[in-house]
């Protein structure tokens, strides 16, 4: 815990908790972003190991982790709007990396937003292939070699 009373949490996908991601993650997306709502949820968080970042019980970052053979795919990284830049986005990546090569993957891979991509550079994320187009939202593939 800092001193904002601020914890990191694994969740799994049938966890009470998971609303409070889901909606934070619809806040963001559906909301914030215009992604259709019936691409938001999908059949992948039924299998994924959420992470949800809290402050006082109120859920404010989440993301999602899925194992892709010796890679895990970083999905759904979702920040409170009024708590960007403050350096959540920032602990929950790392705790989301510790978690992937602590479980004995080698690469992490993830399909940033475009506009999102300095923020994975200054995780050690490196640019992959070309920009396309997802949910409306241009993107590229990154990623991060974890040993």
């Amino acid at each position: 815990m800092t001193a904002m009373n601020e914890e990191i949490v694994i969740v799994h996908a049938d966890a009470a908790l998971m609303q409070q991601a889901f909606a934070l993650r619809h806040e963001v997306f559906v909301v914030e972003q215009c992604v259709p709502v019936a691409l938001e949820i999908d059949e992948y968080d039924a299998i994924a190991v959420h992470l949800l970042a809290r402050r006082e019980g109120v859920a404010v970052a989440t993301l999602r982790l899925l194992p892709d053979a010796e890679r895990i795919k970083i999905g759904r990284v979702a920040v409170s709007l009024n708590l960007r830049c403050q350096g959540i986005g920032r602990r929950l990546m790392q705790r989301a990396l510790d978690y992937a090569a602590a479980s004995g993957f080698g690469e992490a891979i993830l399909d940033a937003q475009v506009s999102s991509m300095p923020f994975y550079r200054r995780l050690g994320f490196v640019e992959g292939g070309d920009i396309f187009d997802d949910a409306g939202i241009p993107h590229m593939r990154m990623s991060l070699r974890l040993r």
